[in-house]
Formats: C-alpha cells, structure tokens, sequence
C-alpha cells in the first residue's frame, strides 16, 4: 500500500494534561521497546486544558475544614446524585497523590506569605479546597510544567515521538473487537499513515465548539468521542452539557472568555442592568451548582435584562494579582473589572459524558483507553463540580499506567479483512475536493443549531428540530470516508458528536443537572438522597457531612 506504516507500544491521541502526564508516567514506568506516540492535531501546548483557570481540587491533610468525605458529597450534590460513588471516592482519596505528583513534575502550586499553599473556593463546594496556578492560570501552568518535561527530560522525551498538526482520523478495530492502532492524517503534508500498537489512548478533550458559545479553544471539536463511535464503542451520559454560567460577553463578538468562578468564591456577585443582585434567594447564592447559576442568567437575559458581574468587593490589589489573566483579557475587551461591571452570559463549558470507562480507562473495545474529557468515568454525573476535571485527568491517566504496567505490551502482526478494509479506504488517491468557505458554513449552521435547540433549556420539539436540521447538514456536507483536510475530518466529527447529544436529550424525558427539559413536568430530586443513604456508613464519621 502505497501510504507508510509504522508501529508503536501506545499511542496517545492528543496532549493536554491526560495525555501528557499519561506519556510521562507510561516512559518512568515500563518498558516500551517501540515507544510512544504523542498525536496533537494543533501544537504540542495547545489544548482544552491549558484554558482551565479556576484551578484543581485537593483535598489534602493540612486543609483542616476539608476532609474526603466532605468532597465526595459535594461531587454527588452537584451531580444530582448520578455519580458513581466508588469512583468520586477513589477520585478524591487520590487526589492528594495527584497534586504531589504534579509537583514533583515542576508545577508550581500558588501559596501565601508562609508559603502555605492557597485554597480558593467555587460554586458547590463547602469549603476552600482549590488549588490553583499563576493566579488565574492553572490549566496553563500545569500544561507548561507537563510539555517541559516531555520536551526536555531527556530520560522521557527520548521515549516518546511526538507528531504535530496531524489528527487521527479512524481506529484499527479488528473483527475481535480488539484495537490494533489507527489511521493518522497531517495537515502539512497532506499524508496518511496507518499506525500499529497493542495500546491506544484517546485523550482528545472536550466538545465545546458544536456550539456557537463556548469558552472552549478552536480545537475541541470531539474527535476522539468521534472516533470511538465510529468504532463502536459505547458512549454515555451525552446529554449533559455544563454551561459556564460567566464567560465575558462583548457585543458583536461571538467569543466568549471564561471568567472563573473562582472570581465569584472571592466575593463578586451576579447583578442585572436594574441593578438586582438575582441569585439571593438561592441558599448557596451566587456559588450555587454551575447548571442552576446558567439558567438563572439565562432567564435573566430572556426577559431582556443584561448580566454582570460586579466584582467591587474584591479589594483591587488582591483583584489584580488572583487574577491576572481575567485583569487584561477584560481590559483588552474595553472592561476595566477594577472599576466597570463585566457583562458576562453563558457558554458550553464541559461534557460530562463521552467514551463509557472505567476509572483506570478501559472502554467498551479491548486495548481502547480514554482519559480525561473525552472519557465518562461517571464521576460527574449530571452537572460536573468545579475543577474536579482536571484531578480526574490525572488520577485517571496514573491508574491506566497502573494496570498496564502489569502488562506485557505485545504489537500483533495479524491483521484481519476488517483492519486490510479500513486502511484501504485511505489508500485511495481520489479525493473530492470540498470549498473550505463551504465547510466553515456548515460548522458555523451546526453550530447555530446546537445552541438554539439543544442548548440550556430543551423541549422534545426543540430536539427534534435540532435531528432535523443536523441531517440536512449531513446530506449537504455529502461526508466521504476520506476527506482533504482537518477542517473536513472536524465537521464529520462534530457531525457524529452533535447527533449523539440531540438523541441522549431525547432519550432522558426528565429535567436533572445540566439536561433541563422546559416541557418535564416532574424533576427528578431524590438521586441525591438516594445516593448518600446507601453509602451511609462511608459518611459516618464526617459531621460536617449533610445530605
């Protein structure tokens, strides 16, 4: 076949922090005689997680107020009680090797005057419990400490290989339903390449931009979750799509930068343009679970009101420091947050469901891992807890080196007619070409439609509308097995994401979370309860627990 074939002990599809710190532990770990393969459509640093500013949970022994407990039923409560248990469990009682772990690699936590690490406090969590980087930064400086060790550590990097600007386009799933690799495309060269291992990791993010808002880069077009559905792997929990409540809205600009909730656990509150200070009333206030704080903006603005938030209680000295980052994308913006209210609105934030695993990784289809946002390890059930992500990210990835490491790693030359049909299908010369004005129109109607339809507030007809109008985009878009360029690959892919969300909506009937269906009467409340009443005797010894 006239494309190249090479073969790797795993291969690792995208570098953001699941990945890299997955690269970094598999290199210090086994023994890889082929070694890795680090595949990043973009560049090596830009991805979902450096873009994470509130920070990372640890719960951690010199934080007296916090306590393992504690965190778990805060994770449940804020996802509506459609956690797995046993996974926010193991998750938090890991979390205090993840942060050592991170420093050890060079990521350098925020700490106080005695040099003390901070704890800051976000929406749904009782207690300070946030660590954080650079102020605003925290996804950014976890990411640059991660590249740096790939990159410079001679005793890694030399292990690994790392392919650039080059997307995976479709797995090597064999008539066993085993993986054997997968088929790779570079941009720059315009070249295919069938890839072998006995270990591929999806690791490819999030799926914010199927939608018109989103806080998310340009890159988070659910590759992975593609690629996985296209295999046949079993997907869960699509319906739930967490909307930032506050992402900086400027008029006739359709970016939206994440302003980090962090800013309202410092002390700055949710005002209308009358001047109403609306999330009052709520128990929890402006700090209430992400999906209850979006709708009420969302009401908010459907009345006509404009939304801001006022952040005159942050002492302008501390302002700027936490948040640097907030500081001149604002001012940038024309906002001076020192002094002017910052008009904020929702966006797609978060997908808490994607690739169905277990915690350590392991998908539907032998040999398949996913890890971090792409994954659904159901630790966040119907509305994820604030920077519980990028802890899950880390715990995930060193439980998957964990159990691979038991392994023997072994590349099998046996490829079956399923695989020989897939690599032929990109080994074809002819191509369609497609106008790349054409294919930016069709993302930009997808995403329209996603927002529109199957965005905060849903209805079956909504729903069904949003089907609708995807499958004409489909038609139009007339998908080949081998497309031109990663722009095409990112609409097919986006194609399969969008319908997966449109049918999980339709299928759950009951508002809960994230997923509010306006035309549900009842709504389930009980799952929290539930939940905490049969894990009862692990909440025991907590007092500051309550259901």
């Amino acid at each position: 076949m006239p494309m190249k074939h090479s073969t790797y002990s795993v291969i690792i599809v995208g570098s953001g922090v699941a990945g890299l710190y997955a690269a970094i532990k598999l290199s210090q770990t086994m023994n890889l005689p082929d070694g890795i393969l680090i595949l990043t459509k973009s560049q090596l640093s830009e991805c979902n997680s450096r873009y994470a500013q509130g920070g990372i949970v640890g719960v951690l022994p010199e934080n007296k107020p916090d306590s393992i407990s504690l965190h778990v039923a805060d994770t449940i409560k804020a996802g509506c009680g459609l956690c797995d248990f046993n996974v926010v469990k193991f998750v938090s009682e890991n979390s205090r090797h993840a942060i050592e772990d991170l420093a050890k690699y060079g990521v350098e936590f925020d700490r106080n005057e005695k040099n003390e690490l901070n704890f800051t406090l976000e929406g749904a969590h009782s207690v300070r419990r946030i660590l954080h980087v650079g102020g605003d930064a925290t996804g950014y400086g976890i990411e640059k400490a991660l590249v740096n060790k790939v990159k410079n550590d001679t005793s890694i990097s030399s292990n690994i290989t790392i392919y650039e600007q080059t997307l995976a386009v479709d797995l090597l799933v064999d008539s066993k339903n085993k993986c054997r690799g997968l088929i790779s495309y570079n941009e720059i060269t315009k070249e295919y390449e069938t890839l072998y291992a006995p270990v591929t990791i999806l690791a490819t993010g999030g799926t914010g931009q199927v939608y018109k808002y989103t806080t998310n880069p340009s890159v988070t077009t659910g590759d992975g979750l593609a690629l996985a559905i296209r295999a046949g792997a079993k997907i869960k929990d699509m319906e739930f799509i967490q909307f930032h409540p506050t992402a900086l809205c400027i008029e006739n600009d359709d970016s939206r930068f994440l302003i980090s909730e962090s800013v309202r656990g410092e002390g700055a509150k949710l005002i209308n343009d009358k001047g109403e200070y609306f999330m009052e009333s709520h128990p929890q206030k402006d700090l209430a679970p992400r999906d209850v704080v979006a709708r009420a903006i969302y009401s908010q603005l459907s009345r006509g009101n404009k939304v801001y938030l006022d952040a005159s209680a942050i002492e302008i000295s501390k302002l700027k420091k936490r948040f640097p980052n907030i500081y001149k994308s604002c001012l940038d913006s024309g906002v001076d947050v020192t002094k002017d209210y910052i008009p904020v609105s929702p966006a797609a934030h978060y997908c808490m469901g994607g690739i169905k695993t277990e915690i350590n990784g392991k998908t539907s289809i032998e040999n398949l891992y996913a890890i971090g946002e792409a994954a659904c390890t159901s630790l966040h059930g119907a509305n994820r807890l604030a920077s519980n992500s990028l802890l899950e990210c880390v715990v995930s990835a060193y439980e998957l080196v964990n159990i691979l490491s038991k392994e023997s790693l072994q590349t099998s030359n046996i490829i079956d007619e399923k695989i020989i049909h897939t690599i032929k299908k990109y080994s074809d010369n002819e191509i369609d070409l497609l106008d790349t004005e054409n294919i930016q129109s069709l993302k930009n109607r997808l995403k329209t439609v996603m927002w529109d339809n199957v965005g905060i507030i849903r209805t079956e007809s909504s729903l069904i509308r949003a089907n609708t109008e995807i499958h004409k985009i489909e038609t139009d878009f007339n998908e080949k097995d081998k497309c031109n360029s990663i722009d095409e690959y990112e609409l097919r892919n986006m194609i399969y994401v969008a319908k997966s969300i449109i049918n999980a909506a339709l299928d759950r009937k009951e508002s809960i979370g994230a997923h509010y269906r306006a035309d549900t009467i009842k709504t389930k409340q009980n799952n929290i309860s539930n939940t905490v009443a049969a894990h009862k005797e692990d909440f025991a010894d907590d007092s500051k627990v309550t259901a």
